[in-house]
């Protein structure tokens, strides 16, 4: 296989995000309705808002979004909620907020983080001695 570049895996961390959206949502057990369901007439039917069709991703997309949740492993917790929170929507502003940090700062720290997931997945590890920069221009390829 090629070797992973930054862009790379930012597109399978977004990829991941939107599965992760796809996804039902996890239901409570033990609770269920003993009502019978409702018998609507057609003109009750016709009435109704249209319900969203929900497009469940695929089996390989969900794989590929299991394993780009295992390169949480490369960086540390605060870089990988960052990445996270980044890939998922957030707006920089939020993220900025929330983390204590300026807008340049957590694009640097977004880019560190993913410039780290493919160093790693390349079979480098990252010395403390090598500065971000260093990291990041390596990754981009």
């Amino acid at each position: 296989m090629t070797e992973w570049t930054r862009d790379m895996v930012e597109d399978r961390v977004l990829e991941a995000a939107g599965v992760l959206k796809k996804l039902p949502g996890p239901r409570a057990q033990g609770y269920f309705s003993t009502w019978p369901a409702m018998l609507l007439s057609a003109r009750e039917i016709a009435r109704q808002e249209p319900k969203p069709m929900k497009v469940l991703p695929s089996p390989q997309a969900i794989s590929r979004m299991e394993e780009t949740i295992t390169w949480n492993r490369f960086l540390q917790p605060e870089e990988a909620h960052l990445m996270w929170a980044r890939a998922d929507g957030m707006p920089w502003k939020h993220l900025c907020h929330r983390f204590g940090i300026s807008r340049p700062t957590a694009h640097r720290r977004y880019d560190y983080a993913l410039s780290v997931i493919a160093w790693r997945l390349n079979g480098r590890q990252v010395h403390l001695r090598r500065g971000r920069k260093f990291v990041i221009a390596r990754a981009r390829g």
